[in-house]
């Protein structure tokens, strides 16, 4: 039987497929609420944090496999359910940090399964921070490739310029408060997840600081003085 004290939180940029599975949650008693990519959820968990996060992996803005990231490192009580009708429960990527996977067509009873098998027994903790995963966003007013780093601590965003990172876990420092963060730049039908991040005096990390302001575009230094 659900648990009818449970929150739950969809996150879809399908408005058909928020508004099913909002429906089917709320008949089974559960308090429901949607959000439509991950900068739309992140504003949601501000309001309230839910017990149970469902999330699509591809959406814009901010996508699955970046959100996930942020609540495995932030919020790591949220029972996390990554899913996706591209990959199947065998297929998905490694670096994927959820604590279950539902293939999307499955129907609600297959959902409610893994809500009933949910438990936060057994998970794995890492001194080391998990990796945001991020894609790429375009180029700059230079020419520059950058991406849009959601910063895991503030929940404020920055770009980053990158130059050829494929397949690497690269750090950097938030803008706005400072704080560590490893990132990776992924590609959102690939398989392929970077390994494990190491540390080593002798890494070449391959990224280029931006100086950058919510006054000014990514690309344009800002001048304070």
């Amino acid at each position: 039987m659900p648990d009818t004290n449970a929150s739950i939180l969809i996150v879809d940029d399908e408005e058909s497929v928020r508004t099913s599975l909002a429906e089917a949650f709320t008949y089974l008693g559960y308090r429901t609420r949607s959000a439509t990519d991950g900068l739309a959820a992140l504003i949601e968990i501000r309001q309230e944090i839910p017990d149970v996060l469902l999330s699509d992996l591809n959406m814009p803005a901010m996508s699955g496999f970046e959100l996930l990231s942020i609540i495995h490192r932030r919020f790591p009580a949220i029972y996390v359910i990554a899913m996706s009708g591209m990959f199947t429960e065998d297929q998905i990527p490694t670096g994927v940090t959820a604590d279950a996977f539902y293939q999307k067509g499955g129907g609600v009873r297959e959902l409610m399964k893994i809500l009933e098998a949910r438990s936060l027994l057994g998970r794995e903790h890492r001194d080391t921070p998990e990796p945001i995963w991020v894609q790429r966003n375009g180029h700059d007013a230079s020419g520059g490739e950058f991406v849009t780093i959601a910063c895991p601590e503030c929940f404020r965003a920055f770009p980053q310029v990158i130059n050829g990172t494929a397949n690497l876990i690269l750090d950097t420092s938030c803008v706005f408060c400072h704080s560590w963060i490893l990132y990776a730049i992924v590609e959102p039908r690939s398989l392929e997840f970077p390994p494990p991040w190491k540390p080593s005096s002798q890494e070449d990390r391959s990224i280029t600081p931006l100086h950058w302001s919510p006054a000014g575009p990514p690309g344009e230094s800002c001048n304070t003085n």
